[in-house]
């Protein structure tokens, strides 16, 4: 609103701060700039620069795994010296882990049972059992440890449980600065992670016995790594509800690093899998992702991998680009989704550098292995004289020793964003300009010409913007040849009902984002059904009421309420526009000139939310930017059929509960989901997956992108390509739609005239028709 205000004030001339002076002003409407706006070549080329802008940012993004476009990682803080101290934790530790182990496991699994009666019986520990045995193993290291409750409640469905933590304390340290370990309960994959949680109470042990830590160290147990890391980490920064979030007892310093354990299965790995992902695509410092590769790979000889490489990539060939590219895809949609990958993500909206180490496969490598590279990486961490800052905050992994900084993928999605950008200011010129036919002008004596000299004036008449011209030849003009010339005069633009149309779509995208994440889980389904027949039926909607009120398309809507148009037939100027200009006399200029303000408009908003995206989640941004190309070339095109239907077919493949659709059979198809487990029912899961993100992560990249950046520019395209085959050249609806209108309503009459006659008393007089 300010740089509106701001904006008619310089437009009115009573601000000229930095307005250029009048001499100039003067030579540049004298020149040949004024015309390059009107030139009837130059209008042609945006739409092809806007494509190839779309075309070079997606390239862009194919061109990152190659190594000319990638570098190596490297380490930027001295202080951290990765590998470079002797680790000692092996020999006796490992009998200390396999006693931990056994107790851990009466706790964590499911044990059997023989009864009396010789039949068998399965039982689990309550956790209020299993707490206390953490607690006491903590306790026999003599480290203090607390409990925290805690309790969500999303979508009619509570998420309760406690956590365990203990701290051990610095000797060198004054309690200033934290580093904290957690290995939750049960794992990303909803595996149990026996493992992990006996490794951290080993360490934990292992810890208080040294003396040369200058950083508390503090020993997290979580039941899951969805709620009980986040509720431990609101209270610790004190952000929590007191009433349903226990306040913690036990409290350090400023947390420098997280270092989150998951070792599932009981057997040996072959390497670690390195998890960094935040909520809302926010990343760790990469000195944190390279310390823990060169500790792991360079020091002790474990291969590292990153976005579940395990599962399409061998180690051979991870330096080849198909590899490379499913590495960068990975990274690219686990960020724009902006949900969480395990108990190390809710530490990044805090601006906490976490990682979670995995193990993966079946190697040789056992538990003091996976201690060591705690061990070794915990001390990197204490070595720190300040939080990791000198190395990047934004990057893309291609693999574990290369990466893409933003200076080299951002101008990706900054094309895009100028693709539309482009066709917005496209559009505007165009409908501010209206072509006419001026006097006869003479061109040139009509002598014989060759047909070399008649290209040669073909061509000058092209350039003179005497394109598409009525030549006539005429023996009375004493052989002279004359033109009908068409110049192209500045026109009104109608702004009110189109400014009103795109704000009033952006605004209420708000309310299904509200209506959504506040629907219990059990009615989640029907609400999201519910909505999208709502948002798919408001294009067209548009399309009909706009084609049945022809005022308000030719901003006659806000004229004088006496008569809307003058007396030669053409709308009056709208009195709500400060503008001396004329509307455009034609009707059918008039439906196409709004329709293209309504459309620069949403397309310069879509633009400016992609370009100011890209700084905060790049990989939404692009995507969205990718999924709305289409968009930027659909819509009203009443003089081409050919383009009409391609305008139909692009916003029925790109609509977005289509691309939900088909996003849902692909993750059926490709086994992510078990196959008694139906479309719906993996649709389900992902609202109930985004309603929780929302309510209990914040994370909101998918509602916001979709709703309020997706929609709104679907509905306006589509609001085009529909306004193509229901309104005429006229501004009307068809004929055929009026008149079923005129019979419909005509029906109603009769009807209700029959229902009085029927109601009145006395005797019913017949019509004598």
């Amino acid at each position: 609103m300010c740089g509106v205000i701001v904006g008619y004030l310089f437009g009115l001339g009573y601000l000229k701060f930095l307005a250029p002076p009048e001499r100039i002003l003067r030579w540049i409407e004298g020149s040949s700039l004024s015309n390059i706006r009107t030139s009837p070549r130059l209008l042609k080329v945006p739409p092809y620069v806007s494509l190839l802008c779309f075309l070079g940012g997606i390239i862009w993004i194919l061109l990152l795994p190659l190594d000319e476009y990638s570098r190596r990682t490297y380490i930027s803080e001295n202080a951290l010296l990765p590998g470079q101290v002797h680790t000692y934790f092996h020999g006796t530790e490992q009998n200390i882990f396999r006693a931990y182990k056994h107790e851990v496991a009466d706790v964590l699994e499911v044990q059997e049972h023989i009864q009396p009666d010789g039949s068998k019986a399965y039982m689990q520990a309550t956790p209020q059992h299993r707490n206390k045995k953490i607690r006491e193993l903590f306790a026999n290291s003599g480290i203090k440890s607390a409990v925290q409750p805690f309790k969500y409640t999303v979508g009619g469905v509570e998420y309760e449980g406690e956590n365990v933590y203990g701290i051990v304390h610095a000797p060198r340290g004054d309690g200033t600065e934290s580093i904290v370990i957690v290995a939750p309960i049960k794992n990303f994959e909803g595996q149990m992670n026996t493992n992990g949680v006996t490794l951290l109470l080993t360490l934990a042990r292992y810890f208080s016995r040294w003396s040369l830590w200058s950083k508390d160290i503090i020993l997290l147990v979580t039941p899951n790594t969805s709620t009980g890391p986040q509720a431990w980490i609101d209270a610790y920064l004190s952000q929590h509800d007191p009433e349903t979030i226990g306040s913690l007892s036990l409290k350090s310093g400023a947390i420098q690093g997280v270092i989150c354990i998951d070792y599932p299965f009981p057997h040996r790995f072959h390497a670690l899998h390195i998890s960094y992902d935040g909520i809302n695509g926010q990343l760790p410092n990469l000195d944190l992702i390279n310390t823990a590769t060169q500790i792991s790979m360079g020091q002790l000889g474990i291969p590292t991998l990153l976005q579940s490489q395990q599962h399409y990539a061998k180690a051979e060939h991870q330096h080849h680009y198909k590899n490379r590219l499913k590495v960068l895809g990975h990274g690219m949609t686990n960020q724009a989704i902006g949900h969480s990958t395990g108990a190390h993500s809710v530490f990044m909206p805090y601006h906490i550098d976490a990682i979670t180490l995995t193990a993966v496969g079946e190697g040789w490598e056992d538990e003091m292995a996976f201690g060591r590279v705690i061990e070794s990486l915990t001390r990197s961490i204490n070595n720190l004289l300040e939080k990791l800052h000198q190395s990047f905050f934004f990057y893309l992994l291609l693999q574990n020793n290369r990466f893409v900084s933003i200076g080299t993928y951002l101008p990706s999605a900054m094309a895009v964003g100028a693709g539309f950008s482009i066709m917005a200011i496209y559009l505007w010129l165009k409908s501010g300009y209206e072509q006419r036919e001026e006097a006869d002008v003479p061109v040139r004596e009509a002598t014989e010409r060759d047909a070399a000299t008649e290209d040669k004036v073909e061509a000058a008449l092209a350039d003179s913007n005497l394109t598409n011209a009525q030549l006539l030849e005429s023996p009375s003009n004493g052989g002279q040849r004359l033109t009908k010339k068409k110049e192209w005069k500045s026109i009104d633009r109608p702004l009110v009902i189109p400014l009103t149309l795109v704000a009033g779509l952006y605004l209420t995208s708000l309310v299904p984002v509200a209506l959504l994440v506040t629907a219990p889980h059990s009615k989640l389904l029907a609400r999201a059904g519910s909505l999208s027949t709502v948002l798919l039926m408001i294009p067209f909607g548009l399309a009909f009421a706009l084609g049945a009120n022809r005022s308000l398309m030719d901003g006659s809507f806000f004229s004088s309420p006496q008569s809307s148009e003058s007396a030669n037939g053409a709308p009056r100027k709208n009195t709500l526009v400060f503008s001396d200009l004329s509307p455009p006399s034609d009707p059918k200029i008039r439906i196409s000139q709004f329709q293209a303000i309504v459309k620069s408009l949403s397309l310069l908003v879509l633009g400016l939310q992609l370009t100011v995206l890209a700084t905060l989640n790049f990989s939404l941004s692009m995507f969205l930017g990718v999924l709305c190309t289409p968009l930027a070339f659909a819509g009203y095109y009443r003089d081409s059929k050919m383009r009409a239907n391609a305008s139909l077919i692009a916003i029925t493949l790109f609509n977005p509960f289509v691309a939900a659709n088909a996003a849902t059979m692909a993750a059926k198809l490709a086994g992510y989901y078990n196959d008694n487990v139906g479309m719906k029912d993996v649709l389900r899961l992902w609202l109930q997956n985004v309603s929780f993100g929302w309510n209990v992560w914040g994370s909101w990249g998918v509602l916001v992108g979709v709703f309020c950046v997706w929609i709104p520019a679907w509905t306006v395209a589509t609001m085009g390509a529909v306004s193509s085959f229901v309104i005429d050249e006229d501004g009307q609806l068809p004929r055929k739609i009026e008149k079923v209108k005129e019979i419909t309503k005509d029906n109603l009459t009769d009807v209700k005239k029959a229902t009085v006659r029927r109601n009145s008393p006395g005797p019913v007089r017949k019509r004598k028709d």
